[in-house]
């Protein structure tokens, strides 16, 4: 895969060396917030399916349309 331009190469680096493939280091180096700490984000599960479905398109995760909201949260943290 070649990939264009990643926003937060240290992000995508660390996520490279932990055994991530190159198209989800680059999805979740790229989104918009990459890199910002705080762990303030309450869990998916408290999470409605329009904001999963949301943060799925920002990520880039295929057949997200289709997906009910277990399968979304199943797709977003396994992605």
């Amino acid at each position: 895969m070649d990939i264009p331009s990643i926003k937060n190469e240290d992000q995508y680096e660390a996520l490279r060396e932990k055994g991530y493939s190159k198209e989800k280091s680059a999805r979740i180096a790229n989104t918009p917030d990459s890199g910002k700490k705080g762990g303030k984000a309450k869990p998916y599960e408290q999470w409605t399916k329009d904001e999963l479905y949301e943060q799925a398109k920002r990520v880039d995760i295929n057949g997200r349309s289709k997906m009910d909201k277990a399968s979304l949260i199943h797709a977003l943290r396994n992605g």
